[in-house]
């Protein structure tokens, strides 16, 4: 029995990737290593979407080089979207890898894995629309919450992203396969059902001619053991009155949303080839909110856009103040090969970038700091993730929080928690970004 590895970098949606291939390898009769010291062959499935993320691509890549110059791991192989992206240069760079394979050769890990162990070099670039959007799963999340992917590729052609040239056009998974998909992660322990996709609401669009995502709403929520229903990616010119609404009406679907926006410049938003403006974005925001008056919406910005200047980040950071976010994150513009907007005159030096960032970022959890603030003596609903015995305290999220991207929330109880169950909990501090609460049944 061969013993491989597996270091999956990136977003959830390359985790699932990643969960297919660990599938193969198990059920083809690899043994899946905790650690990489030892094994015949480690996997790397790459990022390559901003320049931070190829940066840690690479290190991987030559971390487990080293380590196999040491003895201690035989072969490398190496996918994702890095490879898909630059498969001659990392061949030229770092030539002690053993197979560099596109994301359309992910369904054929299990014979490419025992090729190269058996001392062939592979390096494969299948057609992207190759990938496998369905199969089992080996889950690499905790037992009580699981990402379902309900669709890959994009469509959009924003002038900054390389993603429709790594992964292609979109492409919807069939209905009835996800619904099947979820009710098997619910009989595995699944309590929570994250919904994820390069655009989320576009769901369906590809395959029926329509927006079906509240369609799948609805069937999701009728499978027992499914709790909690969240939906990451959603784009703001698809968030439609029907979505809003099954949100709203649904129990199971938690009134939280991720709207990557980008910006908020109407100038910066034609450059970039976002669809909707700044008054379209305030007005879907507007609709949320009425239908949930606690509802959580979290977004992502880009500063330093070419074209940017002092008076169209004034707009973004006036629009930051405006809307108050629960949630926010930003980035400093990373031109990427292959995009027109790597080619755009009138690019922003990296210092202005960060002094932009460093903005929006303290403004934010200023908002923030009023929110939480806002939320001491109210109780919430909280999903048990840890304990902690040196302080005596679990540690957990509310609705308020997606996994490995948000805040979390600690407090203290008398009563015993396995992680994965829920606990009613009053908040009575906080610590920056991090609620602090007690449980009240004990």
């Amino acid at each position: 029995m061969y013993k491989i590895g597996m270091i999956s970098l990136g977003c959830p949606k390359n985790q699932v990737d990643a969960e297919r291939m660990l599938a193969q390898l198990e059920k083809n009769g690899f043994e899946i290593a905790d650690c990489y010291e030892g094994v015949d062959a480690v996997i790397i499935n790459t990022c390559g979407f901003i320049d931070a993320a190829k940066q840690e691509a690479i290190e991987n890549i030559l971390e487990m080089a080293q380590l196999k110059e040491e003895g201690l791991v035989k072969k490398i192989i190496v996918t994702g979207c890095l490879a898909q992206r630059y498969k001659e240069e990392i061949l030229k760079e770092i030539p002690e890898t053993d197979a560099i394979i596109g994301i359309g050769a992910n369904g054929n890990i299990a014979d490419i894995a025992k090729k190269v162990i058996e001392g062939e070099k592979i390096y494969e670039m299948p057609s992207n629309s190759e990938l496998p959007l369905v199969g089992e799963r080996l889950l690499t999340t905790p037992e009580h919450w699981a990402y379902l992917k309900i669709a890959d590729g994009c469509s959009n052609r924003c002038t900054y992203c390389a993603i429709p040239s790594i992964r292609g056009d979109f492409r919807s998974v069939e209905f009835e396969t996800l619904v099947e998909e979820a009710k098997a992660l619910a009989s595995a322990g699944t309590k929570e059902l994250i919904l994820i996709a390069q655009d989320t609401t576009s769901y369906g669009i590809d395959l029926y001619g329509k927006l079906r995502l509240p369609e799948l709403l609805d069937a999701l929520c009728e499978i027992d053991g499914i709790e909690w229903i969240r939906m990451l990616y959603c784009y703001p010119d698809k968030i439609t009155d029907e979505l809003i609404e099954t949100m709203a009406r649904q129990p199971k679907v938690l009134h939280y949303i991720d709207l990557p926006l980008q910006h908020a410049d109407d100038g910066i938003l034609k450059a970039m080839n976002r669809r909707g403006d700044s008054a379209h974005i305030r007005s879907v925001i507007s609709k949320i909110r009425e239908a949930m008056p606690d509802a959580v919406i979290r977004t992502t910005f880009i500063v330093g856009f070419p074209g940017e200047g002092e008076k169209e980040f004034e707009n973004l950071a006036e629009f930051v103040n405006e809307i108050e976010f629960d949630r926010l994150g930003c980035f400093s513009f990373s031109p990427q090969e292959g995009t027109p907007a790597f080619d755009f005159e009138n690019q922003v030096e990296e210092d202005v970038k960060l002094r932009r960032g460093e903005i929006i970022m303290q403004d934010q959890l200023e908002i923030v700091t009023v929110k939480n603030h806002e939320r001491i003596g109210k109780t919430y609903r909280v999903i048990v993730e840890d304990y902690d015995g040196y302080s005596d305290s679990y540690s957990g999220r509310t609705y308020m929080d997606a996994p490995e991207i948000d805040g979390m929330i600690s407090f203290t109880t008398n009563n015993h928690y396995e992680v994965g169950e829920f606990a009613e909990v009053e908040i009575i501090g906080m610590n920056d970004y991090d609620l602090i609460g007690k449980d009240i049944n004990g």
